[in-house]
């Protein structure tokens, strides 16, 4: 794997991690909400692996999310086939289930993360 794809499942599962803090459930109730073992889920959120386009359906479910948000962030999709440019940024904008100071927080926490702030 290189590098890129590194950074990509670091960012993928630090975004998992996020949504779900977000939502205020646990990884175990998360697996159980999205079929997956809570083991894999960690595994997901550590970026230690690149989920399947299935898993990734299904925690996009259990977010209340659409899943080419999460294939484009994957790179299962490319970005004119999802209709734009999709980042953890541009997910955490486009997500209903937040207000916007909760969005401009996880924003900020996210770039901090990265070193961006």
């Amino acid at each position: 794997m290189s590098e890129k794809d590194d950074a990509v499942l670091v960012a993928f599962g630090e975004f998992v991690r996020a949504q779900r803090r977000l939502a205020q459930v646990s990884q175990r109730n998360l697996a159980r909400l999205s079929g997956v073992s809570d083991s894999y889920l960690s595994q997901i959120e550590r970026g230690n692996y690149r989920p399947s386009p299935q898993v990734v359906k299904q925690l996009a479910k259990a977010f209340g999310l659409e899943p080419k948000q999460l294939y484009t962030m994957l790179g299962f999709m490319d970005d004119d086939e999802s209709g734009g440019t999709t980042s953890v940024e541009h997910a955490i904008q486009l997500d209903e289930q937040l207000d916007s100071g909760q969005k401009d927080t996880l924003i900020r926490v996210y770039r901090s993360l990265l070193g961006k702030d």
